[in-house]
């Protein structure tokens, strides 16, 4: 089982919630529908990785995400993290209305930093990726169409989270394929505070 870092200990999570379409821009960047429920789907253990691959079967993508990490019954830690995707995978699926796991379930397809501890989420929390320098996303909770808490309330009303597991609230616009050799940088910041960072090197 894949673990992640949090206060220097290691945690090993049982599976990965992530929420879909949570950003307007980013929902009109790909040219879909505000939804009128929550998208969320399910990633597995199995999906962690510390490596940023730029394939996997095909071309994938990146979406940084705002992470939270849950423990007894709230979020207690933040990091920030990479949804990768096959995108041409994900819109045939789309279109023939079956479920996305094999475009976003795959081994490797998700990354995270370390985490670090939360004693309270406000709208102040917000990522940023750099990718070669250059930003190219960033986002806050205020931007969310549903905030972490509704949405811990929503995964809560039909499936049981255990401590340790990771919830991935959405990614905002600017999201785009990865290039072998880029080097990203992702940071979680609260009032312009960087709070904790990554960096990844696209192979």
């Amino acid at each position: 089982m894949n673990s992640v870092k949090v206060a220097n200990s290691n945690i090993t999570p049982s599976k990965i919630i992530c929420v879909g379409r949570n950003y307007v821009e980013h929902i009109s960047e790909l040219g879909n529908e505000v939804p009128d429920n929550m998208v969320l789907f399910i990633k597995p253990n199995a999906a962690i990785s510390e490596q940023l691959q730029s394939y996997h079967q095909e071309t994938l993508h990146y979406e940084a995400e705002l992470c939270f990490m849950y423990q007894q019954g709230e979020f207690c830690a933040v990091a920030i993290g990479l949804d990768l995707t096959k995108r041409a995978l994900q819109s045939q699926l789309k279109i023939k209305g079956l479920p996305w796991e094999r475009a976003k379930a795959f081994t490797g397809s998700a990354l995270f930093s370390d985490f670090i501890t939360l004693n309270s989420i406000d709208d102040d929390l917000s990522l940023a990726l750099y990718i070669n320098g250059e930003c190219r996303q960033s986002g806050s909770v205020a931007m969310m169409l549903h905030s972490p808490q509704a949405i811990l309330n929503e995964i809560q009303s039909f499936i049981t989270l255990e401590d340790g597991d990771i919830v991935m609230t959405g990614t905002p616009a600017g999201v785009g394929e990865v290039i072998a050799g880029d080097t990203f940088e992702a940071q979680v910041l609260h009032q312009n505070k960087v709070l904790v960072t990554k960096q990844w090197q696209a192979t």
